[in-house]
């Protein structure tokens, strides 16, 4: 699998890479386990407290509106289930894995991946493809960048200054640093030994419809950006992705009608990112 070769120079001249924490290694390795717990996850998180920490703050938010307070992972797993209490895991692990770097703003940075790796799992449940690997994705799907901006802070925040269409980022990037955060976010995750078919989503996700074979998980990786991107802007995110995407919501057979409906009952994935980072 070749990799973008303009992506490989952001990862000389670091001191050291981020690094994935185990409890978020073994989280990922969950998901190819059909046999896995509540408990097992529970038990997994609860061997970092910070993590856990975060976890409970996270299960305690309005936007689970649990019905009394939680206390334990216990209690959060009971409460939010297994997929949901894994994901805010995940979540809360991988923003603690990168540094604050200049460039980008933090909390916003994190928002819009989360809200990504959001609208990521909910367009898989609508086109039956895997809502849980999709979630992953979606949440690093950005990450490269922040190897980028520790790199050349000066000239990704000016790529997000002028990145007000939603979707522009990937030409935007293209034009100044002949790859775009997907591929820097490929090369990292084939160093963090992630799956391969992951690897190769976050390769394709430029232009899913140039690749042969058809990834729908590329495909669910640029439309969750597109869809991350208008909700930044406070745009339609209907008429975000006839804009930016049409070609694809056609190939895809996207009723964009009932995507609307499934966009305003989930809310906003990002409201509680807050919590997530302190």
């Amino acid at each position: 699998m070749a990799m973008n070769s303009s992506a490989e120079r952001f990862f000389s001249g670091h001191g050291h890479l981020p690094v994935m924490p185990e409890v978020g290694k073994r989280l990922l390795m969950s998901l190819d386990d059909d046999k896995v717990t509540l408990t097992q996850v529970a038990d997994l998180i609860a061997k970092d407290s910070t993590l856990s920490a975060k976890v409970l703050r996270l299960a305690n938010s309005a936007r689970y509106s649990p019905s009394h307070t939680i206390a334990t992972l216990q209690d959060a797993a009971m409460a939010l289930g297994l997929e949901t209490l894994r994901n805010l895991a995940m979540a809360a692990s991988l923003s603690g894995s990168f540094p604050q770097v200049q460039g980008l703003d933090r909390q916003r940075f994190w928002r819009h991946s989360v809200r990504t790796a959001g609208y990521a799992r909910l367009l898989c449940k609508l086109l039956q493809g895997d809502a849980d690997t999709a979630y992953l994705a979606g949440l690093m799907l950005r990450t490269g960048q922040l190897l980028m901006a520790m790199r050349d802070p000066s000239q990704i925040a000016e790529v997000e200054s002028h990145a007000t269409e939603p979707g522009s980022r990937f030409s935007l990037e293209m034009s100044r640093f002949a790859c775009t955060h997907a591929d820097v976010t490929a090369a990292l995750a084939e160093h963090w030994h992630f799956p391969i078919n992951l690897v190769e989503a976050f390769k394709d996700a430029n232009a899913p419809l140039e690749i042969r074979p058809f990834s729908l998980l590329a495909a669910v990786l640029h439309l969750a950006e597109v869809l991350a991107d208008a909700a930044d802007q406070q745009l339609d995110p209907v008429k975000a992705l006839q804009v930016a995407v049409p070609e694809l919501v056609e190939h895809l057979h996207l009723d964009l009608e009932f995507l609307r409906l499934r966009l305003d009952g989930a809310g906003d994935p990002g409201s509680d990112v807050d919590l997530m980072l302190h």
